[in-house]
């Protein structure tokens, strides 16, 4: 079990995607995209790596952020190994020290990996002497750099985990990818194709759920979700002029779900109101798993 740490935006759910050659975590421009503890499942050779791509984590006191930030030192704890992805691009400040000081007490099971090396704003001496800094005589072989995004040096990270992790039995049959339920799936599709339509606040004032599934056919799934909003005026954003919003989104997530599934999926989508739901503990305690 290996748990991916880092800061919103660093590339975590990019090297997922990278390395188990599956869509299974939301990319985005929109910091803090990943809400739950995603699995994606890689087998090679040399085993099998069962990662966990965690919440990006980010100051705030507010009650998501902390229960993200909860989600994430959680699976720091109960993993075999971590991998720490610094974003090679940015000035590494506050944020980037509070999590260097949550993964230094667990140093002795961490790989470091340096991203986003081919953007031409990488500064990856800056990231070395960071690391330097906070992690002094960690051993240098467990410190890579690469690009998730073009797939550099992806191979390295996963040989430097197989030589962190214990030997056991696989957890699942070499032929998955992730655990994710049909239903969790479908809704993040739903999610990362609006995220990635919608500007401003709205990415953040939204959540999915699917409220009902039933093959209607051998070969056709029947889906009625919902996407929730904070605000009556953000309802009519989401579903855009004309409904050409929530069209774009329904069409552009049924042919995603259709690269995925072994069948079609058919959505039915509706927009709802859930007045400041982001303070609620129901809702949050329904959405983040």
């Amino acid at each position: 079990m290996v748990s991916i740490i880092g800061r919103p935006s660093a590339g975590k759910s990019t090297f997922l995607n990278t390395a188990s050659g599956e869509t299974i975590s939301i990319v985005s421009e929109i910091p803090q995209t990943t809400r739950n503890a995603i699995k994606g499942i890689v087998n090679t050779s040399l085993g099998q790596l069962v990662f966990i791509d965690t919440p990006g984590l980010h100051i705030s006191d507010k009650k998501l952020n902390l229960k993200l930030t909860k989600i994430a030192s959680d699976q720091i704890k109960d993993s075999d190994a971590i991998l720490y992805i610094l974003d090679s691009t940015r000035e590494h400040g506050e944020e980037e020290q509070l999590i260097a000081k949550m993964a230094s007490p667990f140093s002795d099971k961490l790989v470091i990996a340096i991203n986003k090396t081919e953007d031409p704003k990488s500064n990856a001496a800056k990231s070395h002497e960071f690391i330097e800094d906070f992690f002094p005589d960690f051993p240098k072989n467990r410190v890579i750099e690469i690009s998730a995004k073009d797939d550099v040096n992806v191979n390295d990270v996963l040989k430097a985990l197989y030589d962190l992790a214990p030997e056991a039995p696989h957890l699942y049959p070499e032929e998955f990818y992730t655990d994710q339920e049909v239903d969790f799936r479908i809704s993040e599709i739903i999610r990362g194709n609006a995220i990635n339509r919608l500007k401003e606040e709205i990415p953040h004032a939204i959540y999915v759920t699917v409220d009902h599934m039933e093959m209607a056919k051998e070969n056709l799934l029947k889906v009625r979700a919902a996407i929730y909003v904070e605000r009556d005026s953000q309802k009519g954003i989401v579903i855009g002029k004309g409904a050409s919003m929530i069209k774009d989104i329904r069409v552009a997530s049924m042919k995603e779900c259709r690269k995925i599934f072994p069948y079609k999926v058919d959505i039915d989508l509706q927009v709802k109101v859930d007045k400041n739901w982001r303070q609620k503990d129901k809702i949050l305690n329904k959405i983040l798993r």
